[in-house]
C-alpha cells in the first residue's frame, strides 16, 4: 500500500514538473527572423555605372574598366 501511494505520489510530482517545464512561468519565445539581402542585378550595376559615367563621376577609362570587371564577375557566376 505505502509503495502505490509513493508511485503515486512520484507520478504527480512528474507530471507537475512537465506540465510546469512545457508552460512554465516566465518562458518567452521569440521567432527568429531571416533577413534576405538582395544583390543589385548585373543590368542593375551596368546602368548604375552607366549613370556615373553620364553625370561626369568617373572617366571613361574607369567606365570601361569597371564595365569589364562587372562582365567578367557575371559571367563567373553559376546560374540559378
Amino acid at each position: 500500500m505505502r509503495f502505490v501511494k509513493l508511485c503515486v505520489v512520484l507520478m504527480a510530482v512528474v507530471f507537475a514538473l512537465n506540465i510546469a517545464a512545457c508552460c512554465g512561468g516566465g518562458t518567452t519565445v521569440q521567432e527568429k527572423q531571416t533577413q534576405v539581402i538582395s544583390q543589385p542585378t548585373v543590368g542593375d550595376q551596368l546602368q548604375d555605372l552607366d549613370n556615373a559615367y553620364k553625370n561626369g563621376a568617373i572617366t571613361k577609362p574607369e567606365y570601361d574598366k569597371l564595365k569589364q570587371d562587372i562582365m567578367n564577375k557575371s559571367s563567373q557566376q553559376p546560374v540559378k
